[in-house]
């Protein structure tokens, strides 16, 4: 904002004329890199840097758009569905960048920011961690507080209802889970707590790739449950930030 004012009061003295300040401008928001128009504004529009996304693009497009983002943006910088290989690519242009393997996740560091709130994330199955850790890396790269509940299904429920006083602690709660789905069901009606459920392929034949946790999920007979897609732990942690950055406030 500082800066378009600064671009503006050059307008307004004379010193840019409209067709250089319409320039500046747009250098402000995005960068045009031909084959991406990168959103370097995000951070300051959404509180967090636009997320890479790695399926579909080349290795030699997404270290540009890393080198971009690190550039041009404060905070941290996700970059999500990443192999080994691209992460060699990426720690080449960018040397800070670290590499969670189990959820494929790449964090450019930004600085420490300061935890917020405080999310836990339960995960049914130990299956279902990939999942679970998308969510956990994505939610403490955006400033969270974070804990995680694994392995507490509801096939050996009493592993849950031991763990009572923490999930009253969490302000947001995303709940993990393959199989028949009625994890989030069962957590959303112990608690006053908002439940982000993530439904995972995780399961035999009847799962249909998480088709069948989902509706159940969707179907859920506890409210307070929210749904994200199927396997989209990084679209549940931005979601419980969202909520936790809210409630804190």
């Amino acid at each position: 904002m500082d800066n378009l004012l600064v671009l503006l009061q050059k307008v307004q003295n004379g010193e840019l004329d409209a067709a250089e300040a319409e320039r500046a401008i747009r250098a402000l928001y995005y960068s045009d890199m031909e084959f991406a128009l990168v959103d370097t504004h995000r951070r300051s529009r959404k509180g967090f840097a636009e997320a890479i996304y790695c399926p579909g693009k080349t290795t030699e497009q997404i270290v540009a758009i890393a080198r971009e983002l690190r550039a041009k943006t404060e905070g941290n910088v996700l970059a999500t569905r990443a192999s080994a290989e691209i992460f060699a690519a990426v720690r080449d242009a960018v040397p800070e960048a670290v590499y969670h393997p189990l959820s494929r996740l790449i964090l450019l560091p930004g600085g420490r920011q300061s935890e917020r709130g405080h999310i836990l994330i339960v995960s049914a199955g130990t299956a279902d961690g990939p999942v679970a850790e998308e969510a956990l890396v994505t939610a403490r790269a955006m400033g969270n507080r974070v804990t995680a509940l694994a392995d507490a299904g509801v096939a050996g429920l009493h592993r849950l209802l031991a763990r009572a006083e923490l999930l009253l602690s969490a302000r947001v709660i995303i709940v993990v889970a393959g199989m028949d789905g009625a994890l989030p069901s069962v957590v959303a009606g112990l608690v006053p707590r908002p439940v982000i459920a993530v439904p995972t392929s995780v399961g035999y034949g009847a799962n249909f790739q998480g088709l069948a946790p989902l509706l159940a999920m969707l179907n859920s007979c506890a409210t307070g449950v929210t749904v994200v897609n199927i396997d989209n732990g990084f679209g549940a942690g931005y979601a419980a930030s969202l909520i936790n950055m809210d409630r804190s406030n």
